[in-house]
């Protein structure tokens, strides 16, 4: 037996071990058990994506596992890629889940359900890029979605917020499971047949209309998968009341599978498209980058701060994605190789610094209870290794060098740019747009974690839980340890991925682009081209940081030092009060951007009660909500529910009224028959 089906096995073997030992043991033994059980899970999943990566491949048919159709699965570099990523987030953060689980009690991710569902979770993970078929892709898909659902209710006892997420993400994700389904059977039954092989085979057989049309349904599915604006709604939510350990699954890994789905089925699948395919998907992405960086500048809640980051990384993603299509489409198929490197290799990077950020937060709820940072502060001397793996993934989240996130980035500004070179008004306008956005994400999300870093960690504690935070156990250290050496690995050293993200793009049909050799960065067209060495720039960064630190201390030592106390104006010490909040932080932001993000503001206003002209109190209320909720959900929401009040008219109680809904409705089909015969 070869490499992959022997890990693939032995991922589902683990999994099905640990399900029932989640339900079974006594809460001190499961907890650890189901921990080493489901690292086990992604340990061999990812094993069997790297073997996928080193060019394997394994395919197989079992046709009585699953009714009518049977499985198929089969496993090449594309769904390797991402199945490698998948084992790494999980074989780590369920070594986390052990120490963040212990401090919960056998409630939360500590109860038999959450403990039972884990392992099926990370399993689905690994298998969802191993579907052949339409059925046994949606089998997996509906399983993942059903898993990651209790898994976020795991706390829904101790918040009603929890339950309310629950709900939102459980619509949001079957609503896009009904569009998946409704493209798939028009996909197959266009084609005759429902393995990916027959769908390959026969999408040059279909109308252009017919194409389309499969390709906007699906699309809709996985970029609402994905976090994409405006199908993002689920994912603040669902992100930031989740558990720390399974925010961190969502996040690194289930999220990618929007993006395979859109690769394989876009790409692979139907083959590419005309350009108004892929235009519409880089504005997608160019909306999903920067309006979910504005959100999270917005946001205070450190858990929802990272959830919408979630969401402008994989705008970043679906830009690489949509470039590629669109190179393609106008048969630049190197460009359109570079392209998707870039967006592929971002989703890896994406995957290590997310996972290790919301670790990190997952820590600081855990040891504070807390995720609003207006009440953090000061957690950088209680709780000194957190807040430094923390300052590591918000080195790769910002895309400044030496954080693995300027490495793909670099890469994908590098295939618009040279994009430029493609004919065509749409590419001229469009990619210019697409650069210029890259830049004002990256510009935000600067903001952003020096924000996160300097309230949540740096600053002065605001409440008794953050001062008397502890740091994180062993076991979750040393999980976000892991991740942050990925993350490093990364960046200093991208070529390790180098002739596997070859064979991920050539996966889909397009050439080798070479992109990442060696050390280091290349890019390599028929007429430009530009080399990165992140090894020389860390170099450079540091001689520099050590310049600047030292130089003045070496011409600093000719004048003596006289220590005193600072001038206070009369104000006394500094206290948590004087320091900047986030709330604070951003609203020089809020300002610039006041027309897209929509402030509601409120001054009540209670006057004495002996004279209207003397005030007793003001009161002033300020908030930022989600304008895409605001103005695209909400009024859905207040349709529904006038609608079902609506409805509650109907029934009145009496039979006779019934039947002659019943009788009515007959009559109704007749006619249509009639009309239609």
């Amino acid at each position: 037996m070869s490499v992959i089906p022997a890990a693939l096995v032995t991922a589902t073997a683990l999994a099905g071990a640990g399900a029932p030992a989640g339900c079974a043991l006594p809460y001190r033994l499961r907890v650890p058990a189901t921990g080493v059980l489901t690292a086990g899970v992604g340990v061999a999943g990812g094993t069997a994506g790297v073997a996928a990566l080193g060019g394997g491949r394994w395919s197989a048919a079992f046709p009585g596992l699953l009714p009518l159709a049977g499985a198929h699965v089969a496993v090449d570099a594309l769904a390797g890629l991402f199945m490698a990523v998948a084992g790494a987030v999980v074989g780590a953060v369920a070594v986390y889940g052990i120490g963040y689980a212990a401090g919960h009690g056998a409630h939360g991710l500590g109860s038999r359900t959450a403990q039972a569902v884990l392992p099926l979770f990370a399993l689905t993970l690994v298998l969802v890029p191993v579907a052949a078929s339409v059925s046994t892709f949606l089998a997996m898909w509906e399983v993942m979605a059903l898993a990651s659902l209790l898994l976020v209710l795991a706390e829904h006892r101790e918040r009603d917020s929890v339950r309310q997420a629950g709900i939102w993400y459980a619509v949001m994700t079957h609503l896009g499971l009904v569009l998946l389904l409704a493209g798939f059977a028009l996909f197959a039954g266009q084609t005759g047949g429902e393995t990916f092989a027959a769908l390959r085979a026969g999408a040059h057989t279909m109308s252009p209309t017919v194409r389309g049309l499969v390709y906007v349904l699906v699309a809709l599915a996985f970029a609402s998968k994905a976090g994409a604006v405006p199908l993002h709604a689920w994912l603040p939510r669902a992100h930031s009341e989740a558990p720390g350990p399974v925010s961190a699954l969502m996040s690194a890994a289930m999220v990618n599978l929007g993006i395979y789905g859109l690769v394989r089925t876009g790409v692979d699948l139907l083959g590419g498209g005309p350009a108004w395919w892929w235009l519409g998907l880089i504005a997608v992405g160019g909306a999903s980058a920067v309006y979910g960086i504005l959100q999270a500048a917005m946001a205070s809640d450190l858990k929802r701060l990272l959830a919408y980051s979630t969401s402008e990384n994989m705008g970043l993603v679906l830009i690489g994605v949509g470039a590629s299509g669109l190179f393609a489409a106008y048969g630049n198929r190197p460009l359109a190789a570079l392209a998707l490197a870039a967006a592929l290799l971002h989703v890896v990077n994406h995957a290590m610094f997310k996972a290790l950020l919301f670790c990190a937060a997952g820590s600081v709820v855990r040891a504070t209870g807390l995720r609003d940072l207006d009440r953090l502060g000061g957690l950088r001397s209680s709780m000194p290794f957190t807040a430094g793996l923390f300052a590591l993934g918000a080195l790769g989240a910002v895309a400044l060098p030496p954080g693995n996130g300027f490495v793909s980035e670099w890469l994908l500004l590098q295939s618009l740019i040279h994009g430029l070179v493609v004919p065509g008004v749409a590419v001229a306008v469009v990619l210019p747009l697409a650069v210029a956005l890259i830049a004002l994400s990256a510009g935000i999300a600067a903001a952003v974690f020096v924000k996160a870093l300097g309230v949540g960690f740096f600053a002065r504690p605001r409440s008794t839980q953050a001062a008397a935070a502890k740091e994180a156990p062993l076991s979750m250290l040393v999980a976000m340890a892991l991740l942050g050496a990925g993350s490093a690995a990364l960046a200093l050293v991208p070529g390790l991925l180098g002739d596997g993200l070859d064979r991920a793009v050539g996966a889909v049909g397009l050439p080798g682009s070479g992109a990442v050799s060696g050390g280091g960065l290349r890019v390599r067209l028929a007429d430009v081209s530009a080399t990165l060495s992140p090894v020389w720039v860390v170099a450079a960064l540091t001689v520099a940081l050590v310049l600047a630190a030292g130089l003045p201390r070496l011409f600093g030592r000719r004048r003596r030092r006289v220590n005193a106390r600072l001038w206070d104006c009369g104000g006394g010490a500094p206290t948590p009060r004087m320091a900047y909040t986030a709330t604070s932080f951003a609203e020089p932001l809020q300002r610039v951007f006041d027309d897209v993000l929509a402030p509601e503001q409120d001054v009540d206003v209670t006057p004495v009660r002996e004279s209207a002209y003397l005030v007793e109190r003001v009161r002033f209320q300020r908030r930022v909500p989600d304008r895409v909720e605001h103005r695209l959900y909400d009024p859905v929401l207040r349709s529904l529910a006038g609608a079902g009040q609506a409805a509650r008219r109907l029934a009145g109680g009496s039979v006779h009224l019934y039947l002659g809904y019943g009788f009515a409705g007959l009559v109704v089909l007749l006619l249509i028959l009639a009309v239609g015969w």
